[in-house]
């Protein structure tokens, strides 16, 4: 299958990328490199790099006979949609929009697109389900919604669609470098620079937290399978900040004392999230895997392997 992998430079599109193409798919990855790396590109992936919020790009694609799009593309951090809301919806929404148009003129029958809990906004029930109606809190959650409605304008020209509502991914491979995205990852490289861990808002926040194999598993099943539509893509268990900080210095060797800084509340964040997964499960046949403890031990290992093995 010649499969289209937008944000294949970055953390989830460049495993996704190396996953499709192990199982013999042929990848063409587009990405801008603002915030991927060349290096997280497979070596047997063909590379264009372009802009998709450029609407003069969207004909710079490559005309191969696509049988499938995988847009991961986008600003991913709902902090800093908030320094720039007009690049956050040219980013998520505009670039959606003019990829999925391109997909109906060339004929490519199935568009698979990383949504967000970002969506949902400040939701009091607990695990959130697709059918509760989405009330975004940050232009984040509201370019990813307007992306969602986009994409469902496209699925009645007989576009395939499937948006991923993509809860808290971590694992090997995340950007370290970049604290303003990525609970995980953040938390770690403060750890890993035996800094003082930093946290904004409140202990006892809740997320999902995904393992990025099983997020790549339900990606690649929904390209074999004939399903369209919403799925909250998470782990289905809600973790406190308190525990995930517990589990993750215990993965590090390091104490239970270890010295926090609690800061104020980032803008637009949202209290508590966990996905109701029994919609993807049904339709895919999936389950996650990994749980928290092993992830988080996989990406310490991964994490110590970069710094040559320092402690």
């Amino acid at each position: 299958m010649q499969i289209l992998v937008t944000g294949g430079a970055g953390f989830i599109g460049s495993h996704l990328s190396r996953r499709l193409i192990s199982k013999g798919h042929e990848v063409t990855v587009v990405d801008n490199l603002s915030t991927g790396s060349r290096d997280n590109i497979p070596a047997e992936a063909d590379f264009v790099e372009l802009d998709l919020t450029k609407p003069d790009l969207i004909a710079d694609l490559p005309d191969k006979s696509f049988q499938a799009i995988c847009h991961l593309a986008g600003q991913s951090s709902g902090e800093k949609s908030f320094e720039d809301p007009l690049y956050d919806l040219e980013a998520n929404a505009q670039s959606t929009l003019q990829l999925a148009t391109w997909a109906l003129t060339k004929g490519i029958p199935t568009f698979l697109y990383a949504s967000s809990m970002g969506v949902y906004g400040q939701i009091s029930q607990q695990p959130v389900s697709e059918s509760t109606a989405p009330q975004p809190i940050s232009y984040y959650g509201a370019s990813k919604r307007s992306a969602e409605l986009v994409l469902e304008v496209a699925a009645q020209q007989k576009l395939r669609v499937v948006s991923f509502r993509m809860f808290n991914v971590y694992g090997p491979g995340q950007n370290l470098s970049n604290m303003k995205q990525g609970m995980v990852s953040i938390y770690l490289a403060y750890l890993l620079r035996q800094q003082p861990l930093i946290i904004k808002g409140s202990l006892e926040r809740i997320r999902d937290l995904v393992y990025i194999d099983d997020v790549v598993d339900a990606w690649e099943l929904a390209l074999d399978r004939e399903v369209q539509g919403i799925f909250n893509l998470g782990s289905g268990v809600g973790t406190s900040v308190r525990t995930l900080i517990s589990e993750l210095l215990s993965a590090c060797g390091l104490p239970p004392d270890y010295p926090i800084e609690q800061g104020g509340n980032t803008l637009g964040d949202q209290f508590a999230m966990t996905a109701d997964i029994d919609l993807l499960s049904r339709a895919l046949d999936w389950q996650p895997k990994i749980s928290l403890t092993q992830g988080l031990d996989k990406m310490v290992a991964w994490a110590r392997a970069q710094q040559g093995g320092a402690r």
